[in-house]
Order: C-alpha cells, then sequence, then structure tokens
C-alpha cells in the first residue's frame, strides 16, 4: 500500500507539473503581441530520489521555476540604437520645420534680394520716374519684410522646441519614477525567490522609451539596475529615483539641471539631446548667418546711398535703418527709413537725369559685400547648409532606423513567442498530463482492489 501511495504522489507530481507548463504556455500565446514581452518557459526538474536499499527510486518532477528568455547584449544594443535614433528623430523634425523657411520659390530672402536689385536697376533706366523710385521703396520694404519673417519664424520655432525640452524632461521623470517602483517589485520577488519576469520585461519596456528620450547607461546593482545620463548624472539608483528639472535662463530658454548642477550641454542623446542641438545650435547658427547677411545688406545699401542725391540734389540719406551694434538681431529688426520716392539717392552728381548712384547700388548685388560673398551667393550658401543638414541627418535617420529594425528583429527571434512552437508545446504537456492523470487513475483502480479484497479477507 505504501508503494502505491509512492507511485501517486509521483503522478500527482506530474500532474502539477504539467499544469504548471501549460500555464506557462498560455500565457505566452496570450502575450504573443504584446510589445516587450518575453518568452517564458518552464523549468521542470526531476525530484530527489529516496534511496530503499538496494534500489533508489524516483520521487516525481517538480516544477522549479518559470524563465524569460532575453539577450542582454541585444537589449544593450536596442537602448544604445534608441538613444541614437531618438536623437536623429528630433534634429530631423526640427531642420525639416527649418527648412521651410529656405524652400520657397516666390517669397524667401533670396527672391527678395534679386527683386530689390532688379528694381535699382530698373530705376537706373529712368532716374527721375517716380513709379520706379516707388517700386525700389516697395522692394525694399518687401525684403525688410521677408527677413523679419524668416527670423520671426526661427524664433518661435526655437521657443516650440524649448517647450519639448520641458515636456521630454517631465516624460523622463516619469519614466525613472517607474522603473525604480519596478526594481522594488522585482527586488521583492526575486528575495522570496518568485519569478519577476513581467516586472523586468515592464522594466526593459520602460529603460527603452528612456533611451529614446536621453543617452542611458544601465548599471546592474545588488540584483537591480542603477540608471545614469552618459556623463553619470544619477537617475535611478535602486529604488530611488532623481528627477531632472528645468529652470529658464536669462535668454528666455530652458536649461536642464539634476540636484542643482546645469546638464544642459552633457545630454548627447536621445531625443532631448537632438531637441537641445537644434535649439542650441542648429537654429542659432542660421539666425547669425541670416543677421550677417541683413546687416551687411543694410550697410552696404546705406553707405552707397549717402555717397548719392536724392531727386532733389540733396545728399542721400539711409534707405535701411541702421542694424544694431553686433549684428545679432539685424535680421528680426530691418525696415525701410524713408517712405518718400524722391529721397532715393540715384543721382552721383545732383543732378536729375544722372544714374551713377543707382548703377553704384545695383553693382552691390555682384560685389563681395557679405564676408567676400555677394548677397544672393552667401544666401545659397545658408540654404545649402541647411539642406545639406536635413538631408544628412535623414539619411542617418534611416540608417539607424534600419540598425534598429534589426536588432529587434533579433530580439523578436530570441524572446519573441512562437505560435507555433507553443501549440507543439501545449500538445506535449497535454499529453504528459493526460498519461500523469491515467496513472492516478489506475493506482485508484488498484486501491479500490486491494480495499476490496482486504474487506472480503475480514
Amino acid at each position: 500500500m505504501s508503494s502505491l501511495n509512492a507511485s501517486l504522489a509521483i503522478a500527482l507530481s506530474g500532474l502539477d507539473a504539467e499544469q504548471g507548463a501549460l500555464a506557462t504556455t498560455a500565457n505566452n500565446v496570450a502575450n504573443a503581441n504584446t510589445p516587450g514581452y518575453s518568452r517564458q518557459v518552464p523549468v521542470l526538474q526531476s525530484s530527489d530520489p529516496v534511496v530503499v536499499s538496494p534500489l533508489t527510486l524516483g520521487t516525481g518532477v517538480t516544477l522549479q521555476s518559470i524563465e524569460s528568455i532575453r539577450d542582454p547584449l541585444l537589449q544593450s544594443q536596442i537602448q544604445q540604437e534608441s538613444q541614437t535614433q531618438g536623437q536623429l528623430n528630433s534634429l530631423v523634425s526640427a531642420l525639416q520645420v527649418t527648412q521651410v523657411n529656405f524652400t520657397s520659390s516666390t517669397g524667401d530672402i533670396g527672391t527678395a534680394i534679386t527683386n530689390f536689385f532688379n528694381s535699382i536697376n530698373q530705376l537706373s533706366t529712368s532716374p527721375s520716374d517716380l513709379s520706379l523710385r516707388q517700386g525700389v521703396i516697395t522692394a525694399a520694404d518687401n525684403l525688410a519684410t521677408v527677413f523679419n519673417t524668416t527670423a520671426d519664424n526661427l524664433t518661435s520655432q526655437n521657443q516650440n522646441i524649448d517647450q519639448s525640452v520641458v515636456q521630454s524632461v517631465g516624460q523622463i521623470n516619469t519614466l525613472t519614477q517607474q522603473i525604480a517602483t519596478l526594481n522594488d517589485q522585482i527586488s521583492h520577488l526575486q528575495n522570496v525567490g518568485q519569478s519577476a519576469g513581467s516586472f523586468i520585461d515592464q522594466r526593459t519596456q520602460a529603460i527603452n522609451q528612456l533611451s529614446s528620450l536621453v543617452d542611458v547607461s544601465v548599471i546592474p546593482s545588488n540584483g537591480t539596475l542603477t540608471l545614469t545620463t552618459g556623463n553619470g548624472t544619477p537617475l535611478v539608483i535602486g529604488q530611488q529615483s532623481f528627477a531632472l528639472t528645468t529652470a529658464v535662463t536669462p535668454s528666455g530658454l530652458h536649461d536642464v539641471y539634476s540636484q542643482g548642477t546645469d546638464i544642459t550641454n552633457s545630454i548627447a542623446s536621445g531625443a532631448l539631446g537632438g531637441q537641445l542641438t537644434a535649439r542650441d545650435q542648429q537654429i542659432p547658427a542660421i539666425q547669425s548667418q541670416l543677421d550677417t547677411l541683413a546687416s551687411g545688406l543694410a550697410i552696404a545699401v546705406n553707405t552707397v546711398q549717402a555717397g548719392g542725391f536724392e531727386l532733389n540734389g540733396n545728399p542721400g540719406t539711409d534707405l535701411f535703418a541702421p542694424p544694431p551694434a553686433g549684428v545679432a538681431g539685424a535680421a528680426a529688426s530691418l525696415s525701410v527709413s524713408i517712405t518718400n520716392p524722391a529721397l532715393i539717392a540715384a543721382s552721383s552728381d545732383g543732378t536729375v537725369g544722372s544714374n551713377g548712384n543707382a548703377e553704384a547700388l545695383y553693382a552691390l548685388g555682384s560685389q563681395g559685400i557679405i564676408s567676400g560673398q555677394t548677397p544672393s551667393d552667401y544666401y545659397s550658401d545658408i540654404v545649402f547648409n541647411v539642406g545639406n543638414a536635413t538631408s544628412n541627418a535623414t539619411a542617418e535617420q534611416s540608417a539607424s532606423n534600419l540598425v534598429l529594425q534589426q536588432l529587434n528583429d533579433q530580439n523578436s527571434t530570441v524572446s519573441g513567442v512562437s505560435l507555433d512552437e507553443e501549440a507543439a508545446n501545449m500538445v506535449q504537456y497535454q499529453q504528459a498530463y493526460d498519461a500523469s492523470a491515467e496513472v492516478v487513475t489506475t493506482i485508484n483502480d488498484m486501491m479500490e482492489t486491494i480495499i476490496n479484497m482486504s474487506t472480503l479477507t475480514t
């Protein structure tokens, strides 16, 4: 009878183990399309045998654990590439918006410069014609307006990116709090010998999202993870998260701080890194070039204007309002100083029919008055640089997307759920469960037979 009890215990262990394996398979199937889920496998182990001299008898099977299948190296590579992709996505988005200011065929600065010098060329054919003189003032107004509009658009874009910086910091803080909480849950389960696979998957997913926002270094530490930025600024240590903050600088933009230290310049990648690069480097560089162009053009025109004579024979006055000292802000503030067409200094000798100064004004369009380049050539370089930067960043973005997709595909091969494989496992576990159940039924019948025999004997 004792041997039958032992056999029954062995059969029941098989039922329990196969039932757990079936539950694991069912969970895999249910999460086949869950982002970040890692396939789980039941770890079955033979129970410790019992030695009954001279025999060693098995005692069944134990479902020792349920393990999630992961490749830490792949996960690390995915997080690194997510940082690059996040940075490029932000940078490309910003550059594409910037490029719109330089792609119009009718309302861009280059067209306005051409129209301005063409209006002066027309005036030189009839320097006393008030309608042609008005045409010069109108073209100058249009030129100033398109400079103002472009500069204002860039400033507005920079302010919008600055708000995105604040939003990204908020998202980073939300994720670091979540990761710290998951660290606590994972540590607690592992300390009591339980599986924390689902929480580990959630943490990995959160770290991937965090990586797309900021450069992250992941350091295993005492059963949990420590997260820092690329320069070592702590984000999560064990169960504690360290929030980033933002503060407005004298420029009106937000810098990023960690525990009172400004870390703005040390943020290298992720969406936040791309936003900061666009806000603090790309757009200011373009604004500086526009200011140089606007200032140089205004000064050159005003200088020639002052060397000629207006329609009444008086010395010429400034056509454009003098640009601010130091060039900065020249594009945004460029304006026309005169409204009376008679004040255009077309004459070089004070006579009404003279066009010598008009020709000198027109000649500025083909002279190297802006850093050794003509105004049109200098503007063309700005357009080329913006387009080239956008093109290069877009190409890098496409390459990064491809690399990240390949890494995710590899990770899916390792950690993803194959429904065909799970179906095969389900059949295998079900058959083993049915066989164990059949053993239980057989032993039960044998016990009843023995009990009945004992009753008849008595």
